[in-house]
């Protein structure tokens, strides 16, 4: 079973992903939406959210959980490895396919403050863009705008011209979405970033580790692909994502819940 989480709704971005990856594997989704965003929250906060949530998961007999959040992953991976023994598979930032891909030696990354602050970001960058020019903005009112379903309109398209417009007058040709919320935006983005400018979504080779990891285990229990979705806060958006990932999910399998 493999239990992904996320501040909101836009861990489903790296869900999808993983579904696409291994639909046969039973799934449990954790929205916490009564306390996002996460990117501006203190790191201790963050830190109990995500004991919180993985001492729910494991109840629940999750093998794996992918922390589906950036902000998360900055804040509490390394914690939560050291104080579990489950695995966890964080979200690692798309800086070095983007800086390679980049002709421009000019990339953009879109993020939250926290994601921006966290030492995987920061590693990442030192050991893969040193020689290129890195654009940081942070995106905020972006996670807003996805948890309210908004993922096109003019609030939309004001944001993302208010970040994206200083990548473009700054010839960056590659944006790397820092944030699990941005892949919802990313038609508006690429649409704003306009030609020869390369969207990076880490989601996909997130997918691809964790079907490492699951390989890995020897003792995994068998999968009847079983999905599970949890929120703390409302369910109206996530039901709607869900549906048009797979028409076929059940609404009996989405559920609020106190944490």
């Amino acid at each position: 079973m493999i239990a992904v989480f996320d501040s909101g709704i836009g861990g489903l971005s790296v869900w999808r992903e993983l579904y696409k990856l291994m639909p046969e594997q039973d799934y449990l989704y954790l929205s916490d939406s009564a306390n996002c965003p996460y990117g501006t929250k203190p790191v201790d906060f963050i830190i109990s959210r995500a004991e919180t949530i993985t001492d729910f998961f494991i109840s629940k007999g999750a093998e794996v959980i992918v922390i589906a959040c950036n902000t998360a992953t900055a804040a509490a991976v390394e914690h939560l490895r050291a104080k579990y023994s489950i695995p966890f598979v964080g979200m690692e930032p798309a800086i070095k396919p983007a800086a390679i891909a980049s002709k421009s030696g000019v990339v953009g990354v879109l993020a939250t403050a926290n994601t921006f602050k966290g030492s995987l970001y920061n590693t990442t960058l030192e050991k893969f863009a040193s020689n290129i020019k890195v654009i940081e903005r942070v995106g905020e009112g972006l996670v807003e705008c996805v948890e309210s379903g908004k993922f096109e309109g003019d609030e939309v398209e004001t944001l993302l011209h208010r970040y994206i417009d200083d990548m473009k007058s700054e010839c960056a040709d590659a944006i790397v979405l820092g944030c699990t919320h941005y892949p919802f935006l990313e038609s508006a983005i690429s649409r704003i970033a306009g030609e020869g400018v390369t969207i990076f979504n880490p989601a996909p080779a997130v997918a691809m580790q964790t079907k490492r990891v699951i390989e890995s285990i020897e003792t995994r229990k068998e999968s009847n692909s079983k999905y599970s979705f949890y929120s703390t806060g409302d369910t109206k958006i996530m039901r709607s994502i869900l549906l048009q990932i797979d028409p076929k999910i059940s609404d009996n399998s989405i559920q609020t819940v106190e944490l």
